[in-house]
């Protein structure tokens, strides 16, 4: 391995670092204001109706806030890789991190969650996503491993591994399945009216469909250890 290499690859870890401990530092102001929200509103523990209120003016400001949080965390992705793979690699790390931490804090500052089966509202775009904890906790880890692989491992040319087409199209279809887990109460109530969706309170989360969704979620990250494994093997072959 060459000096400008072992020099790129130390750059990228530093990086890595730096993405970290933003992402940590975010977590906590997102954790802060949920923090004040929720006590302003009596609502410490999001499973009930209504999780948030209808004060005038709120239901916009935090719509904002949850799509601002969503920007600033692409952002950083965009700012510290320097091609596409990477920087949505690290738009990954950033985004696992913050929620693994948010919920770290939160239960740091208000005692909740009591455990990682407790229900969440997890975001409002574009329909309340209802699910327990464990959940997006489990796809925030899966996105800091899919994260650090496109960011830190570089192929022989210095650049990102890239997975096959077929493992992004079953990627993206976890992702929709995923999608739907969460949102599944609300769409069944969408047609009816907007107080609805509001009093939903969901009570089966569907653990098959999810570990399946996670499972395609994962064909990426199993596509480069599947490679590696034969590339492994075709080189002691060759010896």
């Amino acid at each position: 391995m060459t000096a400008t290499r072992e020099e790129a690859m130390m750059k990228e870890r530093t990086k890595w670092l730096a993405v970290v401990i933003y992402s940590i530092a975010m977590a906590w102001l997102e954790s802060a204001v949920v923090y004040y929200l929720r006590k302003w509103s009596n609502r410490i523990d999001p499973y009930q109706p209504e999780p948030l209120p209808m004060i005038a003016g709120l239901g916009g400001v935090e719509l904002m806030r949850e799509a601002a949080t969503l920007l600033m965390l692409l952002m950083v992705g965009l700012l510290a890789g320097k091609c596409r793979r990477s920087r949505l690699g690290y738009s990954a790390i950033a985004f696992g991190v913050w929620d693994i931490f948010y919920y770290v804090f939160l239960k740091l500052i208000t005692g909740w969650p009591h455990s990682l089966t407790d229900w969440d509202i997890l975001f409002l775009i574009p329909l309340p996503w209802w699910g327990p904890v464990l959940a997006p906790v489990l796809i925030s880890m899966l996105m800091i491993l899919w994260g650090t692989l496109a960011s830190q491992r570089m192929n022989q040319h210095g650049y990102p591994l890239s997975p096959q087409l077929k493992a992004w199209g079953l990627n993206f279809a976890g992702m929709i399945l995923a999608l739907f887990v969460f949102m599944k109460d609300a769409i069944s109530v969408v047609g009816r009216d907007a107080r609805a969706v509001r009093l939903l309170l969901p009570e089966r989360f569907e653990w098959s469909l999810f570990t399946l969704a996670l499972a395609l979620m994962s064909s990426p990250i199993i596509e480069y250890f599947s490679r590696r494994v034969r590339e492994d093997k075709n080189r002691c072959d060759r010896r």
